[in-house]
């Protein structure tokens, strides 16, 4: 029996809008990408220019410039009153940090830490994670946690400068080359005005890139019956993380292994106590109860896991790197089956 006009036009038009969304994704995770990209990379030329030390630069433009699509993402959602994809990304951006970038970056090289750094940076943290768990288990991130949060980033960072300027501790010396890895990548010797203008470039593709990615990610979990939630801990969090992916791959190609393992740590923390906070601060976020149940813990397990690991001899190998995949791959696994979350509760 052939197909009624009516009903081919509404297929025709369903296919239409799945091409169109899909160029949209692509669209907006390469713009996410690139943009986040050369706002780091501007932000450091300028920086050194204007005779900022490399610490410094290491410390705070690179650890959580990486983490801006996070931010404009996060905000685009909350404002735009899709809390899941909002919270999602933070929680989810914090797991595929280290499951999925630190494990692909350690089966390329395995990473070695100093017990110095390690302690300072991960044990904030845990701390970092801990408190999320706390303040999310009440319902929602209220405006006076996001402040709290932020003054919490502040005095971290503060803390963190004061300690390495004093003398010059192993933790220094890693924010020191996290600056100069940055600076390596062409394009070479920028001057302040191509600086500047790369940064804002970067920050356009970075705003531009995370509302395409949102309106796309809200569509697609209609189209798939999936939550808000699902879509923000999977396919927004993985697109937002991606410079944190390059950064880290890139720097394990280079046998820079630690590099990899503080651009981790420090987006994880920025990730919490900026991006959670500012984001809190604009408009309070209520938290979905399927992130509740499961996803906040899953973050919270990742963080002490990474610890336990790194503390084995304060490095982590290749083959913790593949645990870290896999138990990625099994986190993926209960995100996008029906059957696993029935069983765990969550559908």
């Amino acid at each position: 029996m052939p197909l009624r006009p009516d009903r081919m036009s509404r297929e025709g038009a369903a296919r239409q809008e799945a091409r169109l969304t899909v160029l949209q994704l692509i669209a907006s995770l390469a713009l996410l990408l690139l943009g986040g990209e050369i706002l780091v990379k501007g932000s450091v030329a300028v920086a050194r220019r204007l005779g900022v030390s490399p610490m410094l630069i290491g410390l705070t433009l690179v650890g959580f410039g990486t983490s801006t699509p996070e931010l404009v993402t996060s905000l685009q959602a909350a404002m735009m009153g899709a809390p899941g994809i909002a919270v999602g990304n933070v929680v989810g951006s914090n797991i595929a940090n280290i499951l999925l970038i630190l494990g692909v970056a350690t089966v390329i090289l395995p990473m070695a830490t100093t017990r110095e750094a390690f302690w300072r940076d991960g044990s904030v943290l845990v701390a970092a994670s801990l408190l999320l768990l706390g303040v999310v288990l009440s319902g929602s991130i209220t405006r006076w946690a996001g402040i709290c949060f932020l003054a919490l980033l502040l005095a971290y960072t503060g803390y963190a400068y004061l300690s390495e300027r004093r003398g010059r501790s192993a933790a220094a010396a890693l924010h020191a080359a996290e600056a100069d890895e940055v600076a390596d990548l062409p394009p070479r010797g920028i001057g302040i005005g191509a600086g500047i203008g790369l940064a804002v470039g970067g920050i356009a593709a970075v705003v531009v890139g995370a509302s395409l990615l949102v309106d796309a990610s809200l569509v697609v979990a209609r189209a798939a019956g999936l939550s808000e939630a699902v879509i923000g801990l999977t396919l927004v969090a993985v697109g937002t993380s991606l410079p944190e992916l390059v950064t880290s791959v890139m720097a394990a190609i280079r046998k820079h292994g630690d590099i990899a393992f503080g651009n981790v740590v420090g987006s994880n923390i920025f990730n919490i106590l900026g991006i959670a906070g500012v984001t809190a601060v604009v408009t309070p976020i209520p938290v979905p109860a399927e992130i509740l149940q499961f996803d906040i813990w899953a973050m919270v397990a990742t963080a002490l896991l990474l610890v336990a690991f790194a503390m084995t001899g304060w490095r982590v190998n290749r083959w913790e790197g593949g645990a870290f995949l896999a138990c990625y791959a099994a986190y993926l696994a209960v995100q996008l089956s029906p059957d696993a979350r029935q069983w765990l509760g969550l559908a």
